[in-house]
């Protein structure tokens, strides 16, 4: 298996640079895993007819926080552009640095509101390779509220285009924040369409996983066992998996939506052999073809980038083959692709 062997030609005019103004008005692509040469194509919100009664559909509520933000090195005025990807605890952070081959441990930087008032700063603890930097945040106040003063939405960088409602990167049950990108296969659900499928009968179960470094970073060798997956945290209630358990021992599917699910189901059933248990803690799990699937029976998910580990984690769940047949289906039937795209079904 080589890295080489997810990559596919896509056209830039099928990246999604802002999303549709009905969330549940998106493109599905569904695939059955026992006939995968098979593709139907469909809105989203068709998505309720493929879920049976007894089924559990699988939320992350993580929320995105304005994690991008921009300041300065007051030693020498540079500018200096941090994305805040996991909480350490004590006011520790790792980020993306940038640019950070002019950072070194020890150094100050200054985060300023529009009226050039320091709200928050941070001593450069460690740096690490691609960018990777550890901080210590000093402030006064609540740092969360001055996280939303200063910093901006943390949009993927192939998507050009300013978000004129921020809240589109959210997804509409998202509540614990923590994330630097969004779980988008989640942002094609409206409220009415979740009412919709609970009236149907399917159990809707939530979980916590924070999207971080591990989940978009890009595999930059081409043996991709070789690929160091960073940890990102998790945290599934003693109710979900009393859910989960209840809902596998009556003959109902777990329905994951979204990779970041994938990665919480996948990792708790690993550990607990198969069962579900109240668990929390970070995880670096890392799936791709060849993994076999204890947590999750069916999947929604977006499309994802060439070479990149969510690409291999959803050929995993079927093949690469038939994955890869998906889409070029997609492609010529050109869907969206990406956080604001369009979406797909495996079952």
């Amino acid at each position: 298996m080589h890295t080489s062997d997810f990559d596919y030609d896509l056209p830039e005019e099928l990246i999604a640079q802002t999303p549709l103004k009905d969330r549940a008005s998106s493109r599905l692509l569904v695939v059955d895993k026992a006939h995968p040469e098979r593709f139907s194509d469909h809105v989203f919100s068709d998505v309720i007819d493929y879920l049976n009664p007894g089924d559990a559909l699988v939320l992350n509520e993580t929320k995105v926080l304005p994690a991008r933000i921009f300041g300065i090195k007051p030693e020498t005025g540079g500018a200096v552009e941090l994305l805040l990807l996991k909480d350490e605890g004590g006011d520790i952070w790792e980020c993306l640095a940038r640019p950070q081959k002019r950072l070194h441990p020890g150094t100050i930087l200054e985060f300023q509101d529009e009226a050039q008032q320091t709200l928050l700063q941070a001593t450069v603890l460690e740096l690490e390779e691609e960018g990777i930097t550890r901080v210590k945040f000093s402030y006064s106040g609540i740092f969360l509220e001055i996280l939303d003063r200063l910093g901006t939405m943390p949009l993927p960088p192939y998507i050009h285009e300013s978000l004129a409602d921020q809240s589109r990167y959210q997804t509409v049950y998202a509540k614990t924040l923590g994330s630097a990108a969004a779980p988008t296969a989640g942002l094609h659900f409206t409220p009415e369409l979740l009412r919709q499928i609970e009236r149907k009968g399917i159990k809707l179960v939530k979980l916590t996983l924070h999207v971080g470094l591990g989940t978009f970073r890009p595999v930059s060798v081409e043996d991709p066992t070789k690929h160091k997956m960073h940890t990102e945290h998790y945290a599934l209630s003693a109710a979900a998996a009393k859910t989960l358990n209840s809902v596998r021992a009556k003959g109902g599917r777990i329905v994951a939506v979204g990779t970041t699910s994938v990665r919480t189901l996948e990792t708790v059933a690993e550990k607990y052999h198969g069962k579900f248990q109240e668990d929390s803690g970070d995880t670096s799990i890392f799936i791709y073809p060849g993994y076999q699937f204890q947590g999750t029976d069916a999947l929604i998910t977006n499309f994802h980038l060439p070479r990149s580990t969510l690409l291999m984690l959803v050929s995993a769940f079927t093949s690469r083959t038939a994955m890869l047949a998906a889409y070029r289906h997609a492609v010529a039937e050109k869907y969206r692709f990406f956080s604001f795209g369009d979406a797909m079904l495996i079952i």
